[in-house]
């Protein structure tokens, strides 16, 4: 097979959450370890960092790889999902796996295939170790694809832990309430390994607490640790200025992801580094500051608050579940605009009637859907968000809604593309 037919190889040969939810998901580790052992257990030829939580946990990860790239560490980084193109899951020191290791890993698993049924992401993290332990990556930051204890990813043995968040998405799956869901992200908590936590709630602390206890883990909780004293947006860029708690030194780094709800994010990178240097990693200001500065650059990180066109502006936010929404809320009350054009759509399987009553009533919407099976109908979504107040027409497509956007707003107009990862990769750059 060459590098087309593999993909269309795994993306219909395999169980794949995208298309199918929660049925691709495959609640144990036993077809992981099957697969390692095939593969003479990669994942442990490395050190690596694992990442979890509902929201935040790919920028979090993408600005703790830049960060290590920066201090001289060969830096591995397996995210999920793409945006464009499959091998941006998978990057060591920001370039994408080659496709002929994709086409060759693939091609050499295909009895084992056959015999463990893995599902596509299964594969695909035995494909990101595989590909580390090529390269001989001193590091390689690992971020979950969904919840914590029975992610694939979680047969790393870390050197760190960071759990990014909490919040309510795939209750059908991870639990239908934030102490279950926090239990969930708490299994990537391992014995004696330090584990930094982005945000809690009382509920969710006693959860983190009872695991880390159990495991000898000690706990840093970011907030407790850093706070945010100060924050301007310049250029497209966000300039933070942090200081540590109880101590009165001050210390303001510029951030090429612009949203505000980076902050939070920044915090927990922050307190992850400082973890890293009190374990021996080498990790200077400059390479903190460069990281921080350049991770768009360094690590091809996309999606978050990104502006891909002006007059109209337009901007991007992968923003998909009630906290990334609240949190798109929070980022449109600081823009500048004359009216807002919301191109949205949503899979079948989030919490849509909740999200559709946190989005602004005076916007004109264009409801869209990517096109995947997962995919909520763009007439389905504008039926309900009808009886939510929302306002719009349906589009079939979303480069198709965006355009319509686009024609429909002024200069001085603010264009918004949401709702979900797969509406965030079809639009096709530039857009004018």
């Amino acid at each position: 097979m060459d590098y087309a037919a593999t993909l269309d190889y795994l993306y219909n040969r395999l169980p794949l959450f995208s298309k199918q939810g929660a049925s691709a998901y495959k609640e144990d580790l036993h077809h992981i370890i099957a697969l390692e052992a095939i593969n003479g257990n990669n994942y442990r030829r490395f050190s690596t960092i694992h990442i979890a939580g509902t929201n935040g946990k790919g920028s979090t990860s993408h600005m703790l790889a830049a960060v290590l790239q920066q201090a001289g560490y060969k830096t591995g980084l397996y995210t999920s999902p793409h945006l464009h193109d499959f091998r941006e899951r998978i990057r060591v020191n920001g370039a994408m796996i080659p496709e002929q290791f994709v086409v060759d890993f693939t091609a050499s698993m295909l009895p084992a295939i056959t015999q463990i049924e893995p599902s596509f992401f299964e594969l695909t993290v035995s494909m990101a170790f595989a590909w580390f332990a090529d390269q001989r990556v001193d590091v390689a930051v690992i971020e979950t694809g969904l919840g914590g204890r029975l992610d694939s990813t979680n047969i790393v043995e870390p050197v760190l832990s960071v759990i990014t968040n909490i919040g309510m998405d795939h209750m059908n799956i991870l639990g239908n309430s934030l102490v279950a869901i926090a239990g969930e992200k708490a299994g990537i908590i391992k014995g004696g390994v330090p584990v930094v936590i982005g945000e809690w709630l009382p509920d969710t602390r006693q959860v983190f607490e009872e695991k880390a206890n159990k495991e000898a883990a000690p706990l840093h909780y970011a907030p407790a640790e850093l706070s945010v004293i100060d924050w301007q947006h310049e250029n497209e860029l966000l300039k933070v200025t942090v200081q540590q708690q109880h101590h009165g030194d001050a210390q303001t780094y510029t951030l090429d992801l612009p949203g505000v709800y980076q902050l939070k994010n920044l915090l927990t990178v922050l307190c992850a580094v400082h973890q890293l240097r009190q374990a021996g990693w080498q990790i200077d200001e400059t390479a903190l500051r460069n990281g921080l500065a350049h991770t768009k650059k360094l690590t091809g990180l996309h999606g978050r608050w990104e502006t891909i066109a002006a007059a109209p502006k337009t901007v991007v936010d992968v923003g998909h579940n009630e906290d990334g929404i609240k949190a798109i809320g929070r980022q449109l009350e600081l823009e500048t605009f004359r009216r807002l054009h919301i191109v949205i759509g949503m899979v079948k399987d989030k919490e849509i009637n909740g999200v559709l009553s946190l989005l602004p009533k005076t916007a004109t919407y264009y409801f869209t859907q990517a096109q995947i099976p997962r995919a909520l109908p763009a007439p389905a979504l504008l039926a309900l968000a009808k009886t939510a107040g929302l306002d719009g027409l349906a589009y079939n497509e979303v480069n198709e809604a965006l355009a319509a956007a686009r024609r429909a707003a002024a200069p001085d107009d603010l264009v918004l593309v949401c709702g979900s990862v797969f509406i965030v990769g079809e639009v096709l750059p530039p857009v004018g």
